[in-house]
């Protein structure tokens, strides 16, 4: 049996100058090597904010270390993600000599490590002082320097670096700035796409969560609708569009739109579907669609369904069953050469039951069968089916761990009926 690695002991023990942070950016552990390279002590820095202990230079009107590294642990925190920084200028404050400090360079690279939540926990910043070498281009021959090679020239090719560092970190964050632009772009088509109005008066008994596929633009194939139908029926339909990025969110409006449509004139889910399946095969990239339809009946407490090649709705009750609404699959939109009537099911549940309805991003893993996922849905949903809405869809999304997304984009509809 292997001995079990003592990973405070080699914290500790590691060449390279570490700082831990919290997410308040409040230092909560240091190693030696960090403590040499800035000459402090733990008590020095503990549960001090890192730019508490380490302001910028007030003498060098310059400086910018502080806005730098601000910058770089703020995209850490929202992306959960490394990040590596440019050569840095950031001068330290000189111990026992108020307001003197003492030029530093450093190469900094900010790690996340995340919590059991999947949000950042701590913050690993990692530096290495490369004040040595800076200095020995300042004051002599640099090292691997060719002998009567004028110092000029090395000088020169300083300078060079150093300015293609910093170009390199402008352009660095001028394309970060317009990534977030075009996210923010992308996010209000997806929402406005994405409106069902009659939501508001469901604020209680029915919730819906959207999530695209991780490192997509935010905008997905998926889709979810909520339509009130006068006096008393509740539609409800998810969708999945063939791929991701703004081509399949743009053929998701149009199925979307199409479907809300035929289910307002028709009041037949299969009905609707089959309308929605024609309509496809006019749209490019609308073929192999899929979607489920419900129609809620409240005044008979019934539920009348039908899919094109969904995964099916469950039905879940307060005892922990769970039935799959698998009676009224049909091939996905457009897979027939030819028009065929859809079929249509319906299913009777009792006040308290719960109807989720879902894409395949919530089940759906590259490494198993479906079925395996689907097995798992129904077995968390069991176990939580007493919950309410938000709750439950929170809920449903953390134990199948995707409450951050996951590969595949993700639309969930759940019900109280």
């Amino acid at each position: 049996m292997a001995e079990q690695v003592d990973h405070m002991a080699l914290f500790a023990a590691t060449p390279s100058p570490y700082l831990v942070l919290g997410p308040d950016l409040v230092i909560v552990d240091v190693n030696r090597a960090y403590l040499e390279a800035t000459g402090r002590s733990r008590d020095d820095l503990l549960g001090q904010h890192i730019f508490t202990a380490f302001p910028d230079n007030p003498a060098d009107p310059d400086a910018d270390g502080v806005r730098n590294l601000s910058a770089s642990l703020r995209r850490v925190l929202a992306s959960r993600k490394p990040d590596t920084m440019a050569l840095q200028k950031y001068d330290i404050p000189v111990m026992h000599r108020p307001g003197m400090f003492e030029e530093r360079w450093w190469s900094p690279v900010n790690t996340p490590v995340l919590g059991p939540d999947g949000e950042v926990a701590w913050i690993i910043h990692r530096v290495e002082d490369v004040t040595a070498f800076v200095k020995a281009h300042q004051s002599g021959h640099p090292a691997g320097m060719r002998v009567g090679e004028p110092w000029e020239t090395a000088q020169a090719l300083e300078a060079e670096l150093y300015a293609r560092a910093r170009e390199l970190q402008r352009l660095n964050e001028e394309l970060r700035q317009a990534n977030t632009r075009e996210r923010e772009v992308a996010v209000t088509l997806q929402e406005a796409m994405l409106h069902a109005p009659d939501l508001v008066h469901h604020a209680q008994d029915v919730a819906v969560r959207y999530l695209p596929a991780v490192g997509s633009l935010n905008v997905c194939g998926d889709w979810y609708d909520v339509v009130d139908i006068p006096p008393d029926r509740l539609a409800l339909a998810v969708g999945d569009v063939i791929g991701h990025g703004l081509e399949a969110a743009a053929v998701m409006g149009m199925l979307r739109s199409a479907l809300s449509a035929a289910i307002r004139a028709l009041e037949r889910p299969a009905q609707a579907l089959e309308v929605l399946g024609l309509y496809a095969r006019s749209i490019e990239g609308a073929l192999g669609t899929t979607a489920v339809k419900a129609i809620v009946d409240r005044r008979s407490k019934l539920i009348t369904y039908s899919s094109a090649g969904h995964p099916p709705p469950l039905l879940a009750h307060p005892d922990g069953r769970c039935e799959p609404l698998d009676q009224a699959t049909d091939p996905p939109l457009g897979a027939r050469p030819q028009h065929v009537p859809r079929p249509q099911a319906s299913i009777h549940y009792t006040l308290g039951d719960s109807l989720v309805l879902y894409t395949d991003g919530l089940i759906e893993r590259r490494e198993e069968d479906i079925d395996t996922g689907l097995n798992r849905l129904i077995g968390v949903l069991g176990e939580c089916a007493r919950l309410g809405p938000e709750q439950l869809a929170d809920t449903l999304l953390a134990r199948l761990d995707v409450a951050s997304g996951g590969r595949d984009d993700i639309a969930l509809i759940v019900v109280r009926l």
